[in-house]
């Protein structure tokens, strides 16, 4: 038998080392199931593609043909006496109708700076998606853990009404053989009434909860009753590198400073000068000395943009840029120190909880000894019905109590797995 413990022992923590986190398989199904039916994702995927067509206009690199079609009424007549005839510089009906092409041969980097940026730009637009659902599945946990918690509270106030109820059938017993009192019966009525209306509570709460639930997932029914949460401890700096490299917040802020960077180059662009060529073909009027004859014409040439003077307006906007490159960098540094201190605290709620769950078991121990001992001494006659019934609340504090330590070591694995970044679904 002891080696079978022993050989237990080892798979357990062979298959432990081997998945950082544990989760049933409902809760999973709630949680991804929320994905797909919440508003909110749907609302942030969006962006994804919006950021990705906006990527796909950054990258065109093709060039621009207009078409223009034109007329205009010209008096009076642009002409001179010639000898014996007038002769005519320009047309009343000027006709114009010809098709442009242009193309950037140069722009010095400005396109592939652009690019870079939009790049940027679907990064975050795809982090932001990931920060979604790990915000939503620590949402459906915790209400899927509430649910779990609250039933288990129901449960344990059945036990006392149905242990109040047996007790003032006893109490009426000895009232109707002259061995009790009409006060005991009514204090313990008492005692049934307000702890029905704690179950009513309860149950309010729970329908509550379960209405979050259906609100998040499309359905608020869950099968489990026990936490069964669970995930490999990890000391801080684990936890901080971990998060750092999982957690989809600290993407989010990475790819802002890389963003930052991007404005940066294109703002060092504002005064590098552009080559562009262009042609255009297309039939008008107006050549002399026949300027009313409709001819084909066209041209081509290549032209230089030099920025000379904008009042400064590159270097401040560099300069600006390159402080919000700064500030996205002390961004990070606070990131770091609030996810420290939020791990910090979710591994103190880990070991606090933990070592009151073991402190209570001995208390609820003891509180049962005592409920037992004071129904028996009732029964028999020799103790009073007060001491029965404080031995009974006593018994329900400490089963309250723990489970009450369990719910919020539950809570804070699920915190930590957060922080730390698991993508337990």
């Amino acid at each position: 038998m002891k080696k079978n413990i022993i050989t237990l022992f080892f798979i357990s923590v062979i298959c432990t080392s081997n998945a950082q986190i544990v989760v049933n398989n409902e809760l999973k199904a709630f949680i991804n199931q929320s994905f797909s039916y919440f508003p909110k994702v749907k609302e942030i995927e969006n962006t994804v593609e919006i950021a990705k067509q906006k990527l796909d206009i950054a990258s065109i690199n093709s060039p621009t043909v207009d078409a223009l079609a034109s007329y205009r009424y010209l008096k009076p007549k642009i002409e001179i006496p010639f000898g014996s005839s007038v002769f005519q510089f320009a047309p009343v009906h000027n006709l114009d109708a010809h098709a442009d092409a242009s193309y950037v041969l140069f722009d010095f980097g400005r396109l592939k700076a652009n690019i870079e940026k939009s790049k940027t730009d679907l990064q975050i637009a795809e982090s932001n998606v990931n920060f979604v659902k790990y915000q939503l599945a620590a949402q459906v946990t915790t209400l899927y853990y509430n649910i779990v918690f609250i039933k288990h509270a129901i449960s344990i106030q059945d036990s006392v009404l149905s242990f109040l109820n047996e007790n003032r059938t006893l109490v009426e017993s000895k009232f109707n053989n002259g061995d009790a009192l009409k006060i005991d019966i009514l204090s313990i009525q008492t005692q049934i009434d307000a702890e029905g209306n704690r179950k009513v509570d309860l149950e309010n709460s729970l329908n509550k909860q379960q209405n979050l639930l259906a609100y998040t997932t499309g359905s608020g029914k869950i099968e489990g009753n026990v936490f069964d949460f669970d995930l490999l401890l990890k000391n801080v700096e684990e936890g901080i590198a971990e998060a750092k490299k999982s957690n989809p917040e600290f993407a989010i802020a990475l790819a802002k400073v890389k963003q930052a960077q991007s404005e940066v180059e294109l703002s060092k662009l504002g005064d590098k000068p552009t080559v562009i060529v262009g042609a255009d073909a297309g039939l008008k009027n107006g050549y002399v000395p026949e300027v009313n004859q409709i001819r084909f014409n066209y041209n081509a040439g290549i032209a230089l943009k030099v920025p000379i003077y904008d009042g400064g307006r590159t270097k401040k906007q560099t300069a600006l840029t390159q402080t919000l490159v700064k500030q996205n960098e002390l961004a990070i540094a606070s990131l770091n120190s609030t996810y420290r201190k939020d791990i910090e605290q979710a591994l103190t709620d880990l070991t606090s909880n933990l070592e009151r769950i073991r402190n209570t078991q001995g208390q609820i121990d003891q509180a049962k000894y005592a409920n037992t001992l004071a129904a028996n001494r009732f029964k028999n006659g020799v103790g009073t019905n007060l001491e029965l019934t404080n031995a009974s609340t006593n018994l329900q504090r400490a089963q309250l109590t723990k489970l009450q330590y369990q719910y919020q070591l539950c809570l804070a694995k699920v915190e930590l797995a957060k922080l730390v970044g698991y993508k337990y679904w």
